[in-house]
């Protein structure tokens, strides 16, 4: 036998083969178990209609959002980042799906989503694929009120909206004007009797008692500020100050325009008939759009404490959205529906632990088509097929970091919107155009498009227009709101 230093074989001693075992476990199968364990839970918030009117968008904005300001103190902010559509379903359906509009075809809040992609996964089902428990509530999909959009097989656990509550009469004081369900007025009585009120006790429940067997995804659909414009009484004295927004019409609005607005300016047309001292004024309905947004964002303030209650509160990513912007007559118009900046510019904040630094913020213009890249790639979990955006993790890393890609936005078929840093440039399916320096004109009130000294500004932007659209899918049957009565 030679002499000199034993190494003993790895085998050797008592534990030798549980060693073996356990190295080789890890290296192999067991690689994918002890990922999973360790991979960060998802807190994903979807606000509806939250437009860009708030403190955390604009310090001298009138609308105070506390909660959505103490969620941007946590991670990263961007304050140019926009919606794929100003309409609920498309919106929501390009984000979910990561796929836009002019690739889908669903241009539309009637377009029935799931027959034109039976077989793309939305970005819960890719969680669910992944090892994630993904448990739902709220407005998460569009309509959900009667199921018509709703799919399943996204969740492993779903909590339906509950149904809108209606007074006996109209608030508005205006019989003659709009429908119950663009009403507005202090409603209901009992915060407990609301929509989202109930959505976020649920989530705040299971952010406190989930068993984290699976990592974790919950998607919280929060309804308001969604017309009707109903929040409790104390939510309507918070911003009882709230002025009205500045009101000036772009007088060079091209043809392509005023078709889309031809259906959309009964709104409007019927606010400017109301006596400006009467309860249906619209002082009145602004005021109660800002306490909509009130309640939404005191409902979300109950899901983080939740989260902050939680053991997993240090370790859960969080994405907030909202679907689109909204009006409130800037520009002569109400709701949704346009291609303009109020329209399109909504709220995103991400939160990732261990890579989003506290209080930053991103000044480059994104879209929604984004959340589903990024989040996939914050989990490790594979990358979409053909998705339409792409990850967020560079700006995530450093918010000034190369970006050489604008926001997109489209509303029915061949109507398009680019956003850079400083400009909003429009195209209509008739070919007339909009362009709007944003430096100069952040009100977009002057429409630059004719005026020859642009045209190569014009240009640039049309570079990033879509080169194909897919036709428009059929429409889903005809929705209507479901009424529900105040719980004895």
């Amino acid at each position: 036998m030679v002499s000199g230093t034993h190494n003993p074989r790895p085998h050797s001693g008592p534990y030798g083969w549980f060693v073996i075992v356990l190295v080789t476990f890890m290296l192999l199968g067991g690689r994918d178990v002890v990922a999973k364990e360790t991979r960060p839970d998802v807190l994903m918030i979807v606000v509806d209609d939250l437009n860009d009117w708030i403190q955390l968008l604009d310090p001298e904005a009138p609308i105070r959002t506390p909660n959505l300001q103490r969620l941007a103190e946590r991670g990263m902010l961007f304050t140019k980042a926009y919606c794929a559509s100003p309409a609920c379903n498309p919106s929501r359906v390009a984000t979910l799906t990561g796929l836009r509009p002019t690739t889908t075809g669903v241009y539309g809040n009637k377009s029935d989503w799931r027959k034109a992609m039976p077989d793309r996964k939305t970005i819960m089902q890719h969680f669910r694929v992944g090892g994630y428990r993904v448990i739902g509530a709220g407005k998460i999909f569009h309509h959900h009120l009667d199921g018509s959009f709703h799919d399943d097989d996204s969740f492993d656990e779903f909590e339906p909206m509950r149904p809108q509550l209606y007074p006996e009469k109209k608030l508005n004081d205006a019989p003659e004007y709009g429908s119950r369900n663009t009403d507005w007025g202090a409603w209901p009585e009992r915060e407990e009797y609301s929509i989202d009120h109930h959505t976020a006790t649920y989530c705040a429940e299971v952010l406190r008692t989930y068993d984290r067997k699976q990592p974790l995804f919950l998607a919280c659909g929060i309804f308001k500020p969604h017309s009707p414009f109903f929040a409790p009484p104390e939510y309507h004295s918070l911003n009882a100050d709230v002025p009205l927004p500045r009101k000036q019409m772009d007088l060079n609005l091209p043809t392509g325009a005023r078709q889309l607005l031809k259906n959309k300016q009964w709104f409007w047309s019927g606010m400017m008939q109301l006596d400006e001292r009467a309860p249906g004024s619209w002082h009145d309905f602004v005021k109660a759009y800002a306490a909509c947004v009130a309640f939404a964002d005191a409902q979300i303030g109950h899901v983080l404490d939740a989260l902050d209650q939680s053991e997993r509160g240090k370790n859960t990513i969080i994405v907030l959205w909202s679907d689109h912007g909204f009006h409130l007559g800037e520009k002569n118009h109400i709701e949704k529906f346009v291609l303009w900046e109020k329209t399109n510019h909504i709220p995103l904040i991400i939160v990732a632990p261990g890579l989003t630094e506290a209080g930053s913020v991103c000044t480059k213009p994104v879209d929604l088509m984004a959340i589903s890249p990024t989040l996939l790639d914050l989990c490790n979990l594979p990358d979409e097929p053909e998705a339409d955006g792409v990850s967020l993790r560079p700006l995530l890393e450093d918010p000034a970091a190369d970006w050489n890609r604008p926001a997109l936005m489209t509303y029915m078929p061949g109507n398009h919107a680019v956003r850079s840093e400083r400009w909003r440039y429009i195209r209509y399916a008739d070919g007339s155009e909009e362009l709007y320096d944003h430096a100069q004109d952040p009100f977009e009130w002057n429409n630059l498009a004719s005026d020859p000294q642009f045209a190569r500004i014009i240009e640039q932007h049309r570079t990033w227009l879509p080169d194909q659209e897919a036709a428009q899918v059929s429409d889903l049957k005809k929705w209507k709101p479901t009424r529900g009565q105040v719980p004895k």
